[in-house]
């Protein structure tokens, strides 16, 4: 069948496209646009409208238009202010454009009617009518876009292309999609694009009801309450009860003006006083604020205590409250004497290192108590979340200050005693790294300026005294622990300890008993028996607990015989605490061959370390075990290829590595042991071992070798020094490089212990064996 050609006039149109059979209006301003519909006027009423690629383009060129269109029928045109002219058009048939005739002065296309092809399957094409038919009445329920009388006239229309035209004519769709429906010449091919796009948008505006119903909830229940509000302000007008956010906002602004802020916080402080008097008290945005200003108004901004700066008082006070940490005390002295000198100083950062239950968190109350300054407490241990810190950003729900500001309103003071307690346990995730958040609070050149996120204000922090305290150095990082002082506050001697507990612990335990003085009192001998036998550690924690077991145990006791009074005696602790739980036995005192004692530096102070070694026929393997680390690991195979090279300068067979396999062993197998320092004591071991040599059963020993047997120094000599004291060695070998931290160690200990100074190997040896007696009588 030949196809129906026709040259009409084009008009290229801007966001609109036309369907056959559908009436519509447009307006024409371009001068092209003007001219080509007044020669369809003069010919026959008809015009080909086809739509543009782009709509922002004003001269569109040929390949800027689409070739599928419609021929339509003016029926009315009406001109407007402006050279603009109103076009009232009737869509007639799809037409594809197949040239240009003219260009200029407007242009004119010769065009190919299309036919609608027909459904070859009508009851097919039946039952997809009846689909979209259905669909469609949906979509026009959820858009309210599409009226009752045009849903009518869809039951009178039999032709299926004319069907689909029309109601995509209703639908409101982008252009691409329009465009799409209108180049479908297939009459169920068009169908389907239809029945599939008004599902989309029926699932889009069920969406879209489904939001607005939440929102329109939302403002209901708002104005809801702003009416039952009014409603109450009027009772209470009429009542003549003053209103209630009348009275806060008045409250508040009384507050504002006494206290004593700086420029910049009160400013903030009235900006959110006027934001609450225009929010509304009773509102959700209300309560946020109301807490800001609690917040703000509760900080110390300009209220200080006033330091005493009487140094012989501090020292007595110092004095009174611990036993022995001379550093401690001299550190705040010194501060006290330049702080009276200067009164511009900025606050010390101390961090008191050492073992637990040495007194860090306790000496950092009496030097509170001895500066009359405030005392603050804030424990690190476990905080992973850097807005523990810095606080909360006030835009998330349940925001609150940091935990340095919350310190600072605690104190109602802008000059405390901050403690940080346990640094060293910080930790950091995805939440954010807490010790960075740290570094800003510690450092006495940027804490002046310190900014809280929920605050959003400058706080000063140059007054405040903070005092750290840590188990140990290894787990802070070195840019924080830059920042701060170090103070050792190494382990207590037997002598300390017992002086800290006739002194303190037990008039303590009196106290809190509620024991009248001399119903129970201790002889020094039992105090001592408290020590050495049921207690082994750097602090004075345990020691506590097994002296308020000995006074609950003599209370019983007193109460269940009628007595007034009781004196401790060795026998009461042994009969109270049952059997020594730390002795020494003959076993311990016995010279051994290839067991040396070697002394190790933990978290929780020191301790002694044997190191056993066995010799065994062999192929020369070596074997470590007791949970070693790879430091220890290495310096075994270190001391191995040691006594290897100087084998013969030992009296050793030196084929021994081809003979002989050697099993290297700490006791204690499931403890994990690590560290540069049990060097000297595995080559003392294994060269025992392999030259059959008794080694001293009071001597222990700590230091690092090197292949030339140069012997390394090491770290935490006090700390192993009285480990090896508790444990009743009496002669200990260390670095000649340590010779300079003997004096770190209490006079009470080094007087009645033997220090070996090594600088090589052959020092250590010399002094390690039992020399061997004369068989001559």
């Amino acid at each position: 069948m030949e196809k129906e050609s026709r040259v009409l006039p084009l008009i290229p149109l801007r966001g609109i496209t036309i369907f056959p059979h559908m009436v519509l209006h447009f307006d024409v301003g371009r001068e092209k646009s003007l001219l080509a519909v007044e020669e369809a006027m003069l010919n026959g009423q008809e015009i080909f409208l086809a739509s543009q690629k782009e709509a922002k383009i004003e001269e569109p060129k040929e390949d800027e238009i689409f070739n599928i269109g419609t021929i339509c029928n003016i029926k009315q045109i009406l001109k407007l202010p402006g050279d603009t002219v109103r076009v009232l058009v009737e869509g007639e048939s799809r037409a594809k454009l197949v040239s240009y005739v003219q260009k200029e002065p407007f242009l004119k296309t010769e065009v190919e009617i299309l036919q609608d092809e027909k459904c070859e399957d009508k009851g097919k094409c039946e039952a997809l009518i009846r689909t979209v038919k259905k669909e469609f009445e949906e979509y026009a329920r959820l858009s309210n876009s599409v009226s009752a009388e045009a849903l009518i006239n869809l039951d009178d229309l039999e032709e299926s292309g004319r069907f689909a035209d029309i109601i995509s004519s209703y639908l409101t769709l982008k252009e691409d999609k329009k465009q799409e429906l209108l180049e479908a010449y297939d009459v169920y091919e068009r169908l389907e694009k239809l029945l599939l796009i008004i599902k989309n948008e029926v699932e889009i505006l069920k969406i879209e009801k489904k939001i607005g119903l939440k929102v329109k909830s939302k403002i209901d229940k708002s104005q809801k309450e702003y009416f039952l509000r009014e409603q109450m302000r009027a009772i209470q007008e009429e009542l003549g009860e003053d209103d209630e956010s009348k009275k806060e906002i008045e409250e508040y602004s009384k507050k504002i003006k006494k206290a004593k802020l700086p420029k910049v916080a009160k400013e903030k402080a009235l900006y959110e006083l006027t934001r609450l008097k225009n929010t509304g008290s009773y509102s959700a945005e209300g309560g946020v604020i109301r807490t800001y200003l609690d917040c703000l108004l509760d900080i110390p901004w300009n209220k200080k205590t006033k330091d005493n700066l009487d140094i012989k008082r501090a020292r007595e006070i110092l004095e009174d409250e611990h036993y022995g940490l001379e550093d401690v005390k001299d550190r705040i002295i010194e501060y006290l004497a330049v702080k009276s000198m200067s009164k511009s100083l900025k606050g010390p950062i101390l961090c008191l290192v050492g073992p637990p239950g040495v007194g860090k968190t306790s000496i950092a109350r009496s030097i509170a108590n001895a500066l009359n300054r405030n005392f603050v407490r804030m424990s690190l241990g476990g905080v992973r979340d850097e807005a523990e810190i810095r606080g909360h950003r006030r835009t998330y729900v349940g925001a609150i200050p940091g935990r340095i500001v919350n310190g600072m309103r605690k104190a109602q003071s802008k000059n405390p005693l901050f403690l940080l307690d346990e640094i060293d346990k910080l930790s950091g995730d995805f939440r954010g790294d807490p010790a960075s958040a740290l570094l800003e609070v510690l450092d006495s050149e940027q804490n002046n300026t310190f900014r809280d996120h929920y605050l959003e204000l400058d706080l000063n922090l140059s007054e405040v005294m903070f005092i750290t305290t840590a188990n140990t150095l290894d787990t802070i990082p070195r840019p924080l622990l830059d920042r701060m002082e170090v103070i050792e506050v190494s382990g207590y001697t037997y002598e300390e300890k017992f002086h800290i507990a006739k002194k303190y612990l037990i008039p303590k335990q009196f106290k809190e008993h509620n024991l009248e003085e001399g119903k129970i009192t201790f002889s020094d001998s039992s105090i001592y028996s408290v020590i050495e036998h049921y207690t082994r550690e750097s602090g004075v924690r345990s020691l506590e607990r097994k002296v308020a077991s000995v006074i609950r145990k003599a209370i019983a006791d007193m109460l269940e015989r009628d007595k007034n009074k009781i004196s401790i005696t060795v026998n009461h602790v042994k009969k109270y605490l049952g059997p020594e739980i730390y002795t020494y036995d003959k076993a311990d005192k016995i010279d051994k061959i290839g067991v040396v004692m070697g002394m190790a530096w933990t978290g929780y102070g020191g301790d002694t370390l044997p190191v056993e070694v066995s010799v065994m026929s062999g192929k020369g393997k070596l074997q470590l075990t007791g949970q070693l680390g790879d430091v220890m690991k290495e310096s075994a195979e270190a001391g191995y290829s040691y006594i290897r090279s100087n084998a013969e300068k030992y009296g050793i067979n030196p084929d021994f590595y081809k003979e002989k396999d050697i099993h290297i062993h700490a006791p204690e197998g499931a403890v994990p042991k690590d560290g540069p320092s049990a060097g000297v004591t595995m080559i003392t071991a294994m060269v025992s071992a392999l030259g059959n040599k008794k080694v001293k059963h009071n001597l222990a020993m700590t230091g690092e070798i090197t292949l030339t047997g140069i012997v390394l120094p090491i770290g935490g000599l006090k700390e192993k020094t009285l480990a090896a004291f508790r444990a009743g060695i009496d002669t200990i070998i260390i670095p000649k490089a340590n010779e300079k931290d003997l004096r770190k160690i209490p006079k009470s200990v080094l007087s009645k212990m033997k220090v070996i100074i090594a600088e090589k190997i052959e020092d250590v040896l010399e002094n390690a064996f039992v020399e061997e007696k004369s068989n001559d009588n």
